[in-house]
């Protein structure tokens, strides 16, 4: 049963993540007012973390690479936090909407619940994986 939701949970997140990441591409101005201005170039970032995500939530789709891609996952969402944290510290709108406190806390949370997820994700082991699919 465990190895069932771990196996939902990564298609799910694996999808996601492959079709946000081709939102990166679609549409990068949504994505690029929130990029930090550190950083410089948002557009670069934009398409660069788009690429990430799509290769990220492939091997989410794969039993054999899906273990190291939670792992992945997980550092990636913790790195890319980066964006939402200056989003909420500079207040910047996206599509012209600033968003309240309660809803960045929010996608705090969220992005906190992907991130453990992602960590269970990881803890199966590609022959488990496989076996399970076969019992399946």
């Amino acid at each position: 049963m465990l190895e069932r939701l771990r196996i939902g949970s990564a298609l799910f997140l694996g999808a996601a993540f492959v079709w946000i990441g081709i939102q990166h591409f679609t549409g990068p101005e949504f994505f690029e007012p929130i990029v930090p201005d550190l950083l410089g170039d948002a557009t670069f970032w934009v398409y660069a973390s788009g690429v990430v995500e799509i290769a990220i939530g492939a091997s989410m789709l794969l039993p054999a690479t899906r273990p190291n891609a939670g792992k992945a996952m997980a550092v990636f969402l913790i790195v890319l936090y980066w964006a939402n944290l200056n989003m909420w510290v500079n207040d910047i709108p996206l599509m012209g909407t600033t968003f309240s406190n309660t809803a960045h806390i929010a996608r705090a949370v969220a992005q906190l619940g992907m991130i453990g997820l992602a960590l269970f994700i990881a803890q199966g082991t590609p022959n488990q994986v496989l076996r399970t699919e076969e019992e399946g």
